[in-house]
């Protein structure tokens, strides 16, 4: 520790060695965002394949666009309702362990909807599973606050969130596939189980490696030098005194609760989960409408507005970062997905310009996550940021339960989605004008 000390001692109160500083976030990034990474793209895999299933499963249980409907947004029940106290376990008990077990008991059950057989049974299954990986997502959140501090959060979440769009471009092409080479009935599963198999057990064995890979903070990285550890611990305590400085920092879950821009937040987030769930969830099903048959061609037609979501995801995380601003970085990508939904709607039967929609819906959309996500904790102190984040994250889940319900529903009453994608379009015009309401002082970090 003498070598940080002397180090630290050549630059100003506050400020640590900048080379040293970069050198422990270069190793951060690489050590923990690419298995993290992994972890979220089956985590979202788990959580919207059932969109591919869909395909065979409504025919082969005889089940309703409406039941469907219900069934991937009852997910989100137990999501929401579980999604604060699972994340203070996670800060009680430490990332490590409550991450490993959440990761063992999801994936065990997204494979175990191979066994579903009636209306009952989806909807206890999605909303057990729901329940299991409610403190996921917020816990990451909540992780990387004890790694980066907030100038450092736009590009990282970025890299970690853009496990989104990589699903839906991985996932499309091998769920399409899954359901081709499996639909003669292998093993007297149909195509449709062994997607959830298959998919639900990597889960389980990522898992099992969360105890071994993860650190549950800088203290017990081995793999950070002193002078590392050091140099970070000094830049988040600066990061923690600037948000206990400004009068608009909220430190506790009691002010959280009290506090009417962590509420408008929690909409914003909602209004971006509308478009971001009726696209992982009817994206295939839009599709196919189209006249691609074939759930392989569906597959590789589905990924294609993911593949520019991951790159345009990446370009606007580092450029947020770059210029220190995020509400114009949120809000002209949420208007990207509203213009996507109208043109996809407004040009329902012409194949390029339906694409094109969907491509820029999604591009916005999926943007949208990441580029939200530096807000609230740019104002959320340490005490208050792990419930404070969940309540967040549990408001715009939410959108889970009424997104794909919602356009089930306008599906099996009007033959169209067309309807849906209107009001979803509305919804995310609504989000993006309370983004600039948002005051810049508050969040620009």
């Amino acid at each position: 520790m003498s070598n940080s000390m002397s180090t630290g001692a050549a630059h100003p109160a506050g400020f640590a060695d900048p080379a040293i500083l970069e050198r422990g976030y270069r190793k951060a990034t690489w050590r923990l965002i690419p298995f993290i990474f992994i972890c979220y793209l089956f985590n979202y895999l788990d959580r919207v394949n059932v969109g591919f299933a869909k395909l065979e499963m409504l025919d082969a249980l005889k089940l309703s666009e409406t039941v469907y409907g219900l069934g991937a947004g009852i997910f989100f029940i137990g999501y929401v309702t579980s999604g604060i106290p699972s994340n203070l376990i996670l800060h009680k008990l430490g990332a490590r362990r409550w991450i490993a077990a959440m990761m063992i008991l999801w994936g065990g059950l997204s494979a175990a909807m191979m066994f579903v057989s009636s209306p009952v049974s989806f909807y206890t299954l999605r909303f057990l599973t729901g329940v299991a990986e409610a403190g996921f997502f917020p816990g990451m959140v909540f992780y990387f606050t004890n790694w980066f501090p907030s100038q450092k959060r736009g590009q990282v979440m970025a890299l970690f969130m853009s496990a989104i769009p990589v699903s839906g471009l991985v996932g499309g092409p091998l769920s399409g596939w899954m359901l081709s080479h499996f639909a003669t009935g292998q093993g007297g599963l149909a195509g449709w189980q062994w997607l959830f198999l298959l998919q639900g057990l990597p889960t389980v064995i990522l898992g099992v490696a969360v105890l071994f890979f993860l650190s549950d903070g800088l203290q017990h990285a081995r793999w950070l030098t002193s002078d590392e550890k050091a140099a970070m611990k000094q830049a988040l305590d600066a990061d923690e005194h600037g948000r206990r400085a400004s009068s608009h920092a909220v430190h506790s879950f009691s002010s959280v609760l009290r506090n009417g821009h962590v509420w408008m937040l929690g909409l914003i987030y909602f209004s971006i989960q509308m478009g971001v769930y009726a696209i992982n969830f009817w994206l295939p099903s839009i599709i196919k409408a189209l006249g691609f048959d074939n759930p392989a061609t569906v597959g590789w037609l589905s990924a294609l507005p993911y593949l520019f979501a991951g790159i345009f995801m990446v370009i606007v995380g580092r450029s947020a970062d770059a210029r220190r601003e995020r509400r114009w970085h949120l809000a002209v990508p949420m208007a990207m997905a509203l213009a996507g939904l109208l043109l996809a709607a407004n040009f329902s039967h012409n194949v390029v310009l339906v694409m094109i929609g969907l491509t820029l819906a999604t591009m916005g959309a999926l943007t949208g996550l990441p580029m939200f996500w530096p807000l609230p904790a740019a104002f959320l102190g340490s005490a208050a940021a792990a419930g404070g984040l969940a309540l967040i994250n549990s408001l715009g889940q939410v959108a889970g339960f009424v997104s794909p319900f919602l356009v089930g529903w306008i599906k099996d009453t009007t033959g169209s989605t067309d309807v849906a994608l209107y009001i979803l379009s509305t919804v995310l015009l609504v989000g993006a004008v309370l983004v600039i309401r948002v005051p810049a002082r508050l969040v620009n970090r």
